[in-house]
């Protein structure tokens, strides 16, 4: 839906000021989201009054009662000096009930002990920490647990899922400060990505700026999705209609709201520093367990899986090794709509060697953007990859006809027994307050359930993010955000019945660090999808 949008138009004016005083009743949640960016004053909307305001909707309710748990995870910080930060040299760890021999599957508890660089115990938590157990020579691997008493102290623990010589790892991505650092920045503006928008009129084109916000008095075109109207801008060229807009690119922009003395802790030497370097490696024996097959619905543990000679293992179902003709009858009749980032266009590039009958069939899109079709018409299988819409962060030009609002998308699909949907969502929301992702979150749920009224037997299976570079731009796209938006997601969609790829688990235990693993970690992905709908 398309509204150009009259400088101080009242309906618009008056809309966001009404969204801006619900963001300023929710002053309780104190996390500092900065509306500054719309440019609002009383003078455009003078008619409101608080007394007038709408109460909060089902949705802001939510998104409220979500802040407020992130909140309590991370409270504020203040960073006075390198000295008060936790150091991974000084902090220390202890095997909780130490045994001569351990067995497959059983737990190893560790407790750590927070210290300061002077040596001194922490008092409070907050710590980004990231647990990996491993053994290089069997191709094993697993994420640990970390629970935090708040105290300073932490409980680590592994399950120990294959025999043989494991070492474990427990790595300080950042300390407290630098959590509490991060989150503030995070919410502190929608600037760090410069969105531009392409207009073509006939023979010429013009560029504008675009973004989820924009602080401006000239004339947007105001572009709204879904039935929750998420809102996209662009400034409206002069005598080009709002229509015209065909394309949308992205950059950084040179802005940061770190301080100097903030970003000395996001240095590349500070970052992933390992705690148990001395802890000598452990020797597990063979253990029986059984599982049941893999089933939609079915609650996924942390962690969910683990690596053993280069295979996924899951630990809550029995994955089926699928052969190529039990995967061809897997996929007959299916028809398989993947949404998201290009953490999911990997999948359908890998697609057809998985299942070698299945070809692209050219939409004469243009860009790794365009919209990808794989098509099998003796089996009659169809899978399309499209990318999810606003905000979608890249330097390529991509259509924005080819925007796959991920709930206006669910809402299009009448679904049946033969019928999967794949989503995944997060990566591009990082630079931008969490409110954001909160939003997209929710409407994605409540598509979901809108499409689970007309055809219960969909299956829908939710990809979370992976774990990506280590040392990349951390204020914007680091680990952490990735985190705090994996956390929210799971609590979002816990009590739905949607099957659950655990991609940030895998590829942790994997030990990628990579936005896009490499292709035996993408073959186990697809692998753990097809054991959900086979």
């Amino acid at each position: 839906q398309l509204i150009d949008a009259e400088p101080q138009n009242a309906w618009t004016s008056c809309f966001v000021f009404k969204f801006y005083l619900h963001f300023k009743l929710w002053s309780v949640v104190n996390l500092s989201i900065s509306l500054h960016r719309w440019n609002i004053s009383k003078e455009s909307c003078p008619e409101i009054s608080t007394s007038l305001v709408k109460s909060p909707t089902e949705t802001e309710l939510k998104i409220k009662e979500i802040l407020q748990k992130i909140h309590q995870l991370i409270p504020p910080r203040p960073y006075t000096h390198v000295n008060n930060t936790t150091s991974a040299k000084h902090s220390t760890v202890t095997i909780l009930n130490p045994r001569d021999t351990y067995c497959r599957g059983d737990q190893l508890d560790i407790l750590l002990e927070a210290r300061d660089h002077l040596g001194r115990r922490k008092e409070y938590g907050g710590d980004f920490l990231r647990a990996r157990m491993s053994s290089p020579a069997l191709k094993a691997g697993a994420s640990g647990k970390v629970t935090d008493f708040n105290n300073g102290t932490y409980l680590v623990s592994f399950t120990l899922f294959w025999e043989g010589q494991v070492s474990l790892s427990l790595l300080l991505i950042h300390p407290s400060e630098g959590v509490s650092a991060l989150w503030r920045a995070r919410n502190q503006g929608y600037d760090k990505i410069i969105f531009k928008g392409k207009f073509v009129n006939g023979t010429s084109q013009v560029f504008t700026e675009c973004g989820l916000t924009l602080n401006s008095s000239s004339e947007l075109c105001t572009y709204l999705y879904g039935r929750d109207q998420e809102a996209f801008y662009c400034m409206k060229p002069q005598n080009i209609p709002c229509e015209a807009l065909t394309h949308v690119t992205t950059m950084n922009r040179e802005i940061s709201y770190l301080s100097v003395k903030e970003k000395s802790l996001f240095h590349k030497s500070k970052v992933g520093v390992e705690i148990m370097k001395d802890l000598e490696q452990i020797d597990v024996f063979q253990c029986k367990s059984n599982t049941e097959k893999c089933q939609i619905g079915k609650m996924t543990p942390a962690p969910g899986g683990y690596t053993l000679q280069g295979r996924w293992i899951t630990t809550f179902c029995d994955q089926i090794q699928l052969d190529a003709n039990k995967i061809n009858g897997c996929l007959k009749g299916k028809l398989i709509y993947l949404m998201g980032d290009s953490t999911l266009r990997q999948w359908i590039h890998y697609l057809p060697r998985v299942a070698k009958t299945l070809k692209f069939f050219d939409l004469h899109g243009t860009g790794p953007f365009k919209k990808h079709l794989l098509l099998d018409a003796e089996r009659h299988t169809q899978i399309q990859w499209k990318k999810h819409s606003y905000p979608f962060i890249t330097s390529h030009l991509y259509s924005v006809t080819e925007e796959g609002y991920i709930p206006q998308e669910i809402d299009q699909i009448s679904g049946d027994k033969n019928t999967a949907i794949v989503i995944t969502f997060g990566q591009h929301f990082r630079p931008f307050p969490i409110d954001i992702f909160i939003s997209r979150a929710i409407s994605v749920r409540k598509a979901i359930e809108r499409l689970f009224l007309r055809s219960p037997d969909t299956k829908v299976i939710i990809k979370t993010e992976n774990i990506r570079e280590m040392h990349i731009e951390t204020e914007r796209f680091g680990d952490f955000h990735g985190y705090i938006q994996y956390l929210t997601l799971n609590d979002i969609f816990k009590d739905l019945n949607v099957g659950v790829i655990d991609a940030w688990d895998m590829t942790i235990a994997y030990g990628t660090n990579n936005v896009h693993p490499p292709n035996n970690v993408i073959e186990k992905q697809i692998n753990m999808f097809l054991n959900y709908i086979c």
